[in-house]
């Protein structure tokens, strides 16, 4: 288990590229027959990854960092498959995971296990996980079952659908809100204009970027901006005073997840373009 500090907001503002990148990006992940998690203090969030290929993997508790019996002893999760078809199996009922479905994991749940349908193909599931007070059940989701919003304009280059998976009323969840947003071709920009949203956290995972493009993510106060250049399959952290934006040398997706004080989707504090620096 990786654990990161963040800064506040003075702080943030002195931090070099490299302390940026040591802070807030999380590039190690998706490796195969591992699973690799980072633990921030930023609400206590964690972020990681499951590929199976060779074995099953299982989801298991950090005993140093968690302090606890089993990974969702006091925790929800939100799991992602943006690989091949594969399979979640939470304390012995398996749920069937295609590509781009999301299963939310219940508080107390106890065996978490991760398996490939076709090892020579593996499931790519990334996982979100925020400290959790009230248990629900476990929801499978495809795409179709998110309530799906379109947004921007080609003039724009920020044309998107936002899918939104779990959230309320719909899902059930303690804290955790959590979807995707899919870019067309030739849009690029995401988020823009920006917001911060000063009662939850949120994490962004970038997928879906052709080898060789890049992505600069911008975040910090909006009088006080910094970016972090992004790759494929690479995941950022984002404080509640941050704005959280990007723009990509091509189209791309991404899954956010958000964690906090609530769970109203639309509770943001908007940030006029002009008062970007």
């Amino acid at each position: 288990m990786d654990v990161r500090r963040s800064a506040d907001p003075r702080g943030f503002g002195s931090m070099k590229s490299d302390e940026l990148r040591a802070s807030y990006l999380i590039d190690s992940l998706f490796v195969p027959d591992a699973v690799p998690m980072v633990y921030s203090d930023i609400d206590r969030s964690i972020t990681g990854t499951a590929v199976p290929v060779r074995q099953q993997l299982a989801l298991t508790s950090s005993k140093k960092e968690m302090a606890a019996a089993f990974f969702a002893e006091r925790r929800e999760a939100g799991i992602i498959n943006i690989g091949a078809p594969g399979v979640v199996s939470i304390d012995g009922t398996e749920f069937p995971m295609a590509p781009t479905d999301m299963l939310y994991c219940g508080r107390g749940s106890r065996e978490i296990v991760f398996r490939s349908a076709d090892p020579a193909h593996p499931a790519k599931f990334y996982f979100v996980s925020y400290p959790a007070h009230q248990s629900y059940p476990s929801i499978h989701l495809r795409k179709s079952d998110a309530e799906s919003v379109s947004l921007g304009s080609a003039a724009g280059a920020n044309k998107r659908t936002i899918y939104k998976y779990i959230r309320p009323p719909a899902v059930q969840s303690c804290q955790l809100v959590m979807g995707m947003t899919v870019l067309e071709e030739g849009s690029v920009w995401n988020t823009m204009p920006p917001h911060t949203h000063q009662r939850r956290s949120e994490v962004y995972m970038y997928f879906n970027l052709p080898a060789g493009a890049a992505l600069f993510h911008f975040m910090g106060e909006p009088g006080q901006t910094r970016h972090i250049v992004m790759k494929n399959e690479q995941a950022v952290l984002s404080p509640s005073w941050s704005i959280h934006a990007g723009v990509a040398t091509s189209a791309y997706s991404f899954v956010w997840a958000m964690g906090g004080e609530n769970q109203a989707f639309d509770d943001m504090d908007g940030v006029d373009l002009n008062d970007l620096t």
